[in-house]
């Protein structure tokens, strides 16, 4: 067997190389969805993008002659770094062929070139970090991931603990029938319903037309109540705002609720349309006529993906995620959508895995993040 070499990507034919290695990859693999090119190159750093404001990013090919058989990203993300009070590496956009060697030679490059700044832990995937795609898929190989979600080949877990990472957190998905609430254990729905009362509280859509205000809720609340979650860290306004430009023509506001008490928000539930069959269709290629597929073709999507529900600290054990629930589930049976997922729950959240388990959903897909202690 021929030696491997890594190199560091550092020219725009390498940087389309280490983007475009997953299409060889995973060809013939009818559950990949491809990336959107436009969306990981500003990921990868290759283009401008506000995370990079307080990160740094390094990317890897592994080669063996003149054959691309495997990639890494090499990410210090600064603001997790002084949130958490230590000093780690993050790994990301990992690929490999299924050989050990292959898988070891990139996380060495990865581990010298933080070892070479004094940073000797190691955590991934992150893809750059966990306010954008986070964990490796272990378990639910049996169909296409949703929105935003990751998938990777199935031998992948074994070649991470190949290396010496240990499991440090699993995340779940739920799939969801939309008539999820009649089966909601009805002290929940007290609860709920109680609340609501209480705090006389006003639940509506997201506002295109004051899309700068309610991004500016999520933001808030976003940040306030995922402090305490394990591995977060919070999202910059720069950050939200790139994201939230990059998503704003595909976001349909019926999949959305912003709940009020006295005008203030209080709590906000996100849901996007499973647009990566539309996805696959144009190939990862938004230019220069795929986003009109995707905006022409999304009242024909019949999944969502239910994201993100945040509700500030002080709310959250009055069932305000239940109401915000609740005020959508009309407009996506009216949409027509047949199915959802609540994707991803950390393990150790067990208020909202505990939420979900009593309405009667179970978790079909597992994720993991890995810790590398030298």
């Amino acid at each position: 067997m021929s030696s491997i070499s890594v190199i560091p990507v550092s020219t725009k034919a390498q940087q389309k190389a280490f983007v475009r290695f997953a299409w060889d990859h995973y060809e013939g693999d009818p559950n990949w969805v491809p990336p959107l090119i436009s969306n990981i190159r500003e990921l990868l750093d290759y283009k401008k993008h506000p995370f990079y404001e307080d990160a740094e990013c390094q990317t890897f090919l592994a080669m063996r002659e003149d054959r691309i058989v495997g990639r890494i990203a090499a990410i210090i993300d600064h603001g997790h770094n002084r949130h958490h009070d230590e000093e780690r590496g993050m790994f990301g956009f990992f690929e490999s062929i299924d050989d050990q060697a292959v898988a070891d030679a990139l996380f060495d490059s990865a581990k010298q070139w933080f070892a070479d700044k004094n940073i000797f832990l190691m955590r991934g995937p992150a893809n750059p970090s966990q306010n954008y795609e986070w964990g490796m898929l272990v378990e639910g190989f049996h169909e296409p991931p949703t929105f935003l979600m990751t998938y990777n080949k199935p031998y992948y877990d074994a070649l991470v603990k190949g290396y010496g990472f240990e499991t440090s957190q699993d995340l779940f998905s739920y799939p969801a029938p939309i008539p999820m609430l009649d089966n909601l254990d009805p002290k929940l729905l007290f609860v709920a319903n109680e609340a609501t009362k209480r705090f006389n509280v006003d639940v509506r859509p997201i506002s295109k037309k004051n899309f700068k205000k309610d991004l500016g809720i999520f933001l808030k609340l976003y940040n306030s109540a995922l402090l305490s979650q394990w591995g977060f860290t919070p999202m910059s306004k720069s950050e939200l705002a790139a994201t939230a430009t990059n998503l704003k023509f595909l976001i349909a506001p019926e999949m959305t609720s912003v709940a009020e008490v006295e005008g203030q928000g209080v709590g906000i539930a996100f849901g996007l349309l499973d647009y990566n069959p539309l996805i696959k269709k144009i190939d990862g290629k938004l230019y220069p006529f795929g986003w009109i597929r995707l905006l022409l073709g999304r009242r024909k999507l019949k999944r969502v993906r239910l994201m993100s529900t945040n509700v500030a600290p002080e709310y959250q054990r009055w069932g305000l995620g239940v109401v915000l629930m609740a005020r959508m589930v009309p407009e996506v049976l009216k949409w027509g959508i047949d199915a959802g997922e609540f994707s991803w729950v950390l393990e150790s959240n067990k208020l909202s895995r505990g939420t979900l388990e009593r309405s009667g959903l179970t978790s079909d897909k597992t994720f993991r993040i890995y810790d590398y202690t030298p």
